[in-house]
């Protein structure tokens, strides 16, 4: 059951404040990606650019369940499935740090532009346990 992790916040479109060592740090989270399928929480063209302006200028930590376009988003299939509108966001706000999954072919860590990007799929195309 849920209530037994009274600590766990979750984030859909909204933003926590911490502090740590005197130091805040603003991380914001999305459940949303482009669309795929008829899955939940897909995005059209047109609206991930209006959900995406509802990212705060001082995120720091950007947590998304899709990547952006063309940062650890190629699928197995050689195409970059990436958000556009994700991207130019990240571009804007400058978060030191984008945790995100999706796409498992392309799990890692990239470094672009002072932010650091981190795939964090655990799960293979093939839905087994393969990242740790």
């Amino acid at each position: 059951s849920i209530n037994k992790y009274q600590n766990i916040i979750y984030l859909k479109d909204s933003s926590i404040e911490l502090t740590f060592e005197n130091q805040k740090i603003c991380i914001y989270g999305s459940p949303y990606t482009p669309e795929f399928f008829n899955w939940a929480f897909m995005l059209t063209k047109e609206t991930a650019f209006e959900k995406w302006k509802s990212i705060p200028k001082n995120t720091d930590i950007l947590v998304t369940h899709g990547p952006p376009f063309n940062i650890l988003d190629k699928s197995k299939s050689g195409h970059n499935c990436g958000c556009v509108s994700l991207s130019e966001k990240i571009q804007e706000i400058k978060p030191m740090i984008h945790v995100f999954g999706h796409i498992h072919e392309t799990y890692g860590i990239q470094v672009q532009n002072g932010t650091t990007f981190v795939n964090a799929s655990i799960l293979n195309y093939n839905y087994k346990m393969s990242n740790k």
